[in-house]
């Protein structure tokens, strides 16, 4: 029996589902956009979205979240959620990609979650890091991480029909990426600088018809865990290899078994056969539009992707704060 063929198909399309939970969470933490406080936007979405959770009939676990249990008091990492009732899912949460963004009042923040059959979502979790590259579809083929960045641009550029100078690459702007830009400016390619928010970019190297056709950088293993499940929806390819940070994470790896030369694609982070993701713009960003608040209510825009359909989502949504203050007051009441 193979590994996938263990886990019991998901028949509800949980999808329709969680973008109320990214919904609840990008409405809450926009009201406090750029106010400066980072602390105050992430426990917002948190309280928000995991109040949303307790909503949807199922046996989760969180395996990506706020942190250990002594960390959050919610959302941590080993949570139980739910009334115990199929299916049985791991659940993988950011609630705010870019709270720094948000703080700041700055574009691109986006609450995320992502859904698979429990067992199926695999967090390196003895490194902070990874190194990354995601393509989208036309490219799958083309990207290998252990080659030199100006191989894998050519590659790219080849699979897309494209010069070199009409492929774009997005990467975290981070002083430990001065030789990885020197690399993609020399090889020709143009380079898009992000401050923060590399799931979104990756979702954005995944889209056709976006600005971007390549991520590359060394970004957060959680962050990249929650690219691969969009990218098991979506298509495309990504691959992540552990980057360290120190020795002391060198041996914690190697106490825990992880092979720093190992290449994780997006089916081994992610394995199930049935994956749910959803993001919803907190601020207005390229990828979606921020919360815009109106007298009485407000607007959202999100994306909603499930793996087995292949269907992607953009869904455009009205909140009244009333009738919806109604509905809190009689569930919790």
């Amino acid at each position: 029996m193979s590994q996938r063929s263990r886990f019991k198909p998901i028949e509800r399309n949980l999808a329709m589902e969680l973008v109320r939970v990214t919904e609840a969470g990008a409405l809450a933490a926009a009201r406090y956009m750029g106010l400066g406080d980072k602390e105050l936007v992430d426990q917002a979405a948190v309280d928000a979205m995991r109040h949303t959770l307790d909503g949807i009939s199922m046996d989760g676990v969180v395996v990506i979240g706020e942190g250990e249990k002594d960390e959050a008091p919610m959302l941590y990492v080993g949570e139980r959620i739910g009334d115990g009732s199929s299916p049985a899912v791991d659940i993988a949460v950011d609630p705010i990609d870019g709270t720094t963004l948000l703080s700041k009042g700055l574009p691109g923040a986006i609450a995320v979650i992502a859904m698979s059959a429990q067992g199926t979502m695999h967090v390196p979790g003895a490194v902070f890091y990874m190194d990354k590259i995601a393509v989208g579809p036309d490219a799958k083929d083309a990207i290998d991480i252990t080659a030199p960045v100006k191989d894998n641009l050519a590659a790219v550029a080849k699979a897309l029909g494209r010069k070199m100078a009409e492929v774009t690459v997005v990467v975290l702007d981070r002083p430990r990426h001065a030789q990885l830009l020197k690399d993609i400016r020399e090889a020709g390619a143009r380079v898009k600088l992000i401050t923060d928010g590399d799931v979104a970019a990756g979702i954005q190297a995944a889209l056709p018809g976006s600005e971007v056709d390549v991520l590359m950088g060394i970004g957060g293993t959680t962050e990249g865990v929650l690219t691969a499940a969009a990218f098991r929806c979506v298509g495309g390819a990504i691959q992540c290899k552990p980057w360290p940070r120190d020795d002391d994470e060198r041996r914690a790896a190697a106490a825990a078994g992880l092979d720093l030369e190992h290449v994780y694609p997006a089916e081994e982070l992610v394995s199930g056969d049935d994956v749910f993701f959803a993001a919803t713009g907190a601020s207005t960003g390229e990828l979606l539009r921020g919360v815009r608040f109106f007298g009485g209510g407000a607007e959202t825009q999100s994306l909603v992707m499930r793996s087995r359909s292949g269907t992607t989502r953009w869904i455009e949504a009205t909140h009244n704060f009333e009738r919806l203050d109604k509905i809190r007051y009689a569930t919790n009441g």
